[in-house]
């Protein structure tokens, strides 16, 4: 079996922790996937192997007191440099996206829809070759990626139980590159909630217990937050631990029919990055915006149009797409430099 155990030096480790930051930031955007992250950044083999050790096998390593040893299988090294980088980017960077796009969305659309391109140029480029039946998965993706960024968003639930099942749907988006979790969470009603709402409140929480300020639990909101992101983390874990294996199998067995379905996925899955689109949101009889438990519109649909190039935000957008390409292309080439 093939194992990625290795020493790492320490700007190995810096830039495994950027990559992590990258990744958390991808999977906070509805409609980009931080599984493209790990695809183009070369280390998606060792994150599908890594999730699959999460077994009962460590579990016992853990319990018996061999943290070494489960250290070691679990290539923990690997886990806790990247999620290091997960943390630190949705707790900062994912911030910042939330007001970017509250400020300006088709500017930070436009930059992500360049990183997604860049992304599946690259992606296409690992495809050996192609024949009738690539080409036939590859429309199968297309169109499961087509059909599911049309589906309309239900309404938020708060519901233990469909909250564990959002934490296992969510983590789709790391193991299955072209796969956003977070519009899946979106589809579900629960992004605000799972991705906002409660991420604010364990921030708020962890702020308040580093002056050993504990008085956030007597309010019964932000209690009830955190017991939702327990729940929605533990579900999360769970979803790693069989889609990573699932992957695992396809991967092994099927690689490049696999490798094409998710560049069908990604194509399938373009119209939610793309920049130039108006919300148009739900309204109840008496023309009043419908609101979710937390306040934000209901969307009912998108408008899509072209740019309107007399409008300066337009070249603007244009600048954030390119510097989104430019940016993959820079860090694909150090990566393969770096190996190199």
């Amino acid at each position: 079996m093939k194992t990625f155990q290795k020493e790492r030096t320490f700007w190995d480790a810096f830039f495994l922790i950027l990559k992590g930051v990258a990744m958390g930031a991808a999977n906070k955007v509805p409609g980009v996937s931080g599984g493209i992250v790990a695809l183009v950044g070369g280390f998606y083999e060792e994150l599908i192997y890594s999730f699959q050790r999460l077994n009962f096998i460590a579990l016992k390593l853990l319990f018996t007191g061999r943290i070494k040893s489960f250290w070691s299988y679990t290539n923990a090294s690997f886990l806790s440099l990247l999620f290091g980088g997960v943390i630190v980017s949705y707790f900062s960077i994912s911030l910042f996206l939330d007001y970017a796009l509250t400020k300006n969305e088709t500017v930070v659309m436009g930059a992500f829809l360049g990183m997604v391109l860049a992304s599946l140029y690259l992606i296409i480029k690992q495809v050996p070759f192609w024949n009738k039946n690539l080409i036939t998965f590859l429309v199968l993706g297309f169109l499961l990626g087509l059909s599911l960024s049309i589906v309309k968003p239900i309404s938020e639930n708060d519901k233990l139980l469909f909250v564990f099942f959002c934490g296992i749907i969510s983590v789709s988006g790391m193991t299955i590159p072209g796969l956003s979790g977070s519009f899946l969470l979106l589809i579900l009603g629960n992004y605000n909630l799972l991705l906002v709402d409660a991420v604010n409140a364990l921030f708020r929480f962890f702020s308040a217990s580093l002056v050993m300020d504990f008085s956030l639990l007597d309010d019964p909101i932000t209690s009830r937050l955190l017991l939702i992101m327990l729940v929605f983390a533990i579900g999360s874990v769970i979803g790693l631990v069989l889609f990573s294996n699932l992957i695992k199998l396809i991967l092994d067995k099927y690689p490049n029919f696999t490798l094409v379905s998710i560049i069908g996925f990604i194509l399938g899955t373009l119209r939610l990055v793309y920049p130039w689109k108006e919300k148009q949101y739900l309204f109840n009889d008496e023309s009043e915006v419908i609101t979710n438990s937390v306040g934000t519109p209901e969307i009912l649909n998108y408008r899509y149009f072209l740019p309107d190039f007399s409008e300066f935000n337009t070249y603007v957008v244009i600048l954030a797409f390119n510097l989104g390409v430019i940016i993959l292309f820079l860090l694909d080439y150090y990566d393969k430099k770096r190996k190199t």
